[in-house]
């Protein structure tokens, strides 16, 4: 059974004179319901095998987050990890403070600055990283090969605008990476 209820009538009719393509305003009056649903339902298939997988180790989705930034980006502060998350310091140091103890994560000090500490998925952190993304990446591939050629970058383009123009540099970059 789904949770959303789509009633037909939530859906705008359109007359002979609207048919035609629509303006700004039109737009921006009647919200995307088929786009906010589809995100919904595209995030919640999106995370249920990692959260099987994350359910085995008794982690939940902030550790995989943690995990993913951590493994994508060696030697990171965790103040760059905060920066990136947008959660509270006490959050992330309980998610922290249980993957560096159970082996996952390793905290380092700076080498300039001992105060600073740089964050490294170990080799158990990166095997669990890696077998996160697995279903991921399979699903993203799987629905880019049912597109035309060249989805692949407007889907990124689009996924990039959804980002507040503010981050969107930073966040850009970060996906960039390889």
């Amino acid at each position: 059974m789904a949770d959303i209820n789509t009633r037909q009538a939530e859906k705008p009719s359109r007359n002979a004179s609207s048919a035609a393509a629509p303006t700004q305003a039109s737009e921006a009056e009647t919200p995307p319901y088929d786009l906010i649903e589809l995100l919904f339902f595209a995030y919640r298939d999106f995370t249920r095998d990692p959260d099987d997988i994350l359910a085995e180790y008794g982690f939940g989705r902030a550790h995989h987050r943690v995990l993913h930034f951590v493994n994508r980006n060696p030697g990171m502060r965790v103040t760059e990890l905060l920066d990136i998350l947008r959660i509270t310091k006490q959050s992330l140091g309980r998610v922290l403070k249980q993957l560096v103890d159970t082996g996952y994560i390793e905290q380092r000090p700076g080498r300039a600055d001992r105060r600073q500490r740089l964050l490294y998925a170990t080799e158990k952190g990166r095997s669990l990283a890696l077998r996160l993304a697995e279903p991921q990446s399979r699903r993203i591939h799987d629905a880019l090969r049912e597109l035309p050629p060249g989805s692949r970058d407007v889907a990124r383009d689009f996924l990039l605008h959804l980002i507040n123009p503010g981050d969107r540099d930073e966040a850009g970059s970060r996906a960039g990476k390889l």
